[in-house]
């Protein structure tokens, strides 16, 4: 019996082995486009603990999160919340996903022409998705609406954003702009406008008119899931307030 036993706890020890070594093995075989978001995590954390494989540490963090871009929000002490990872984990995948939100907001070599709303919502929401508090940006445009530079020019509450229309213009100047677009985010998914959201929009609007530099729109990020268009985003010149 006793022979048994220990026969089964070695099996047992094996198998976690091998289920940890998966995903390194899996790497080495295909790439890492051929892993799953849980395998991928799995890479990141490299061990489990004692009980739970690496694997199962990695899905916990992905159930906790609700999917892999939930963790785009995560702080170091959001991982810590997770039996195993400790403070030197925890700053270390915080500062692997912030590597990762650089990256997306690095220019392209070749920069794109912003002149619909989809597309300026599109080139915005690798920025915006994941935040909990609202931030606010200018993008200065050259004189074919493409793109020169996106600049941050605040960053709020949960429910507001601070911006002037001295500040965004002295931004434009700055950087040559002949027009430029407005974008901020609603952490809470609806992209509908507030009353500050539309007065804000008519002071850029005035603005815009006395600098002689064309606000070309001014749309708002959200999540499609929670925009009753479907859209998951709000442009101020779709609905004719420019």
């Amino acid at each position: 019996m006793q022979q048994s036993t220990s026969n089964d706890n070695a099996q047992h020890q094996t198998l976690m082995i091998a289920c940890g070594e998966q995903p390194q093995q899996r790497f080495e075989a295909f790439g890492a486009g051929a892993l799953s978001d849980t395998e991928l995590i799995a890479i990141m954390l490299h061990t489990g603990i004692r009980g739970h494989s690496v694997l199962g540490l990695a899905s916990q963090l992905i159930a906790q999160a609700g999917s892999i871009a939930g963790l785009a929000s995560w702080q170091p002490e959001d991982f810590r919340r997770i039996k195993g990872i400790g403070r030197a984990k925890g700053r270390q995948l915080a500062a692997l996903i912030e590597i990762g939100r650089r990256i997306v907001r690095q220019p392209s070599e070749s920069e794109p022409i912003l002149n619909r709303p989809d597309l300026l919502a599109a080139h915005m929401a690798p920025l915006a998705r994941g935040l909990e508090i609202e931030k606010f940006w200018v993008l200065c445009l050259n004189r074919k609406n493409r793109l020169r530079k996106v600049v941050e020019i605040s960053s709020g509450t949960a429910t507001a954003a601070l911006a002037h229309p001295r500040e965004v213009f002295r931004t434009a100047v700055q950087h040559g702009a002949v027009a430029i677009a407005c974008a901020h985010n609603h952490p809470s998914g609806d992209p509908a406008p507030s009353s500050a959201d539309v007065q804000l929009t008519r002071l850029l609007r005035e603005a815009s008119r006395t600098m002689e530099i064309d606000l070309l729109d001014h749309v708002i990020l959200g999540e499609v899931a929670a925009d009753p268009a479907g859209l998951g985003y709000y442009s101020f010149r779709t609905a004719g307030l420019l």
